[in-house]
């Protein structure tokens, strides 16, 4: 079956399950992207390495990516290969001495690890035939996200724009020793945004 290359587009709260996040994966070469329900906790560990934060002490998939390392295992590829009552499943293929082998995982814990291996993350054919949607129709859902959520987040985004640089700083280290990644994640944004101004 030939794979389909995804990349990760967005990780935003869910539109259709209160508590819990969309991640969005993109075809590289099409318009279908494949929104995915995960966890809070499965969201933040995405978002910890897409952001390249270094918490305190090792995540649970920090963990698991410091054994495969120490074991001489390489993380090659991410397959979601299989998607059954709305349920996808994944794959780790790894390689371990010229040999391949494949491990079973929740999507979610797949993706976490693909982004710490800055590895490939493919699908089939059938799974974006099935649970695909074309990009517009991702941002149309979006946008229609509860606008109470959104006003929450620029009331949020806002505060932060009232603190100095070097207080951002120290509020970033507070949260990180605190392991809100969440809140890591939305100071690093402003900062991110004063750097581009």
């Amino acid at each position: 079956m030939k794979k389909i290359s995804l990349d990760i587009v967005t990780l935003s709260h869910s539109v259709t399950q209160s508590n819990n996040y969309a991640i969005i994966l993109g075809e590289q070469k099409g318009d279908r992207q494949l929104p995915i329900v995960i966890g809070s906790y499965e969201a933040q560990a995405i978002a910890v390495a897409l952001e390249r934060m270094v918490p305190n002490r090792p995540l649970t998939h920090d963990l698991f990516k410091n054994t495969l390392e120490t074991l001489n295992v390489s993380l090659k590829e991410v397959i979601i290969n299989n998607l059954v009552d709305g349920i996808f499943y994944a794959i780790l293929v790894c390689i371990k001495d010229n040999e391949i082998l494949q491990i079973d995982s929740r999507t979610s814990d797949a993706l976490a690890l693909a982004v710490r291996f800055e590895c490939p993350i493919y699908t089939y054919e059938f799974i974006l035939e099935s649970a695909g949607i074309l990009a517009e129709e991702i941002e149309s859902e979006i946008e229609s996200e509860v606008p109470t959520a959104r006003k929450q987040k620029a009331t949020q985004g806002s505060s932060l724009a009232s603190y100095s640089i070097d207080a951002l700083d120290k509020l970033l280290e507070d949260v990180l020793s605190n392991e809100d990644y969440e809140r890591a994640v939305e100071i690093r944004d402003e900062m991110e945004k004063r750097k581009g101004n």
